[in-house]
């Protein structure tokens, strides 16, 4: 546990410094939204997912069959999501 207090905020200087508060979380900080001085909620880091380094970083990864664009499979599909016609 860190020996720094959490940041702590009313509601009002909340919402006035929303921008400010998200940049910290984004950077790993946790902040403490209060009302009349009492905790009421905790604002966090979301943690991602998926970590991908961008365009082709699946590039050799996926294994696509022969016909994965024909008519056929394009069809199934729209079947399997009620959009055949």
């Amino acid at each position: 546990m860190s020996s720094d207090a959490t940041a702590q905020f009313n509601i009002h200087d909340a919402k006035t410094n929303l921008s400010r508060i998200i940049d910290r979380v984004e950077h790993g900080e946790e902040i403490i939204i209060s009302r009349a001085g009492t905790p009421v909620a905790k604002v966090i880091p979301l943690t991602r997912k998926v970590h991908r380094s961008g365009r082709g970083s699946l590039r050799g990864k996926l294994v696509v069959a022969e016909d994965w664009d024909s008519p056929e499979v394009n069809e199934s599909v729209a079947r399997d999501f009620g959009l055949a016609q």
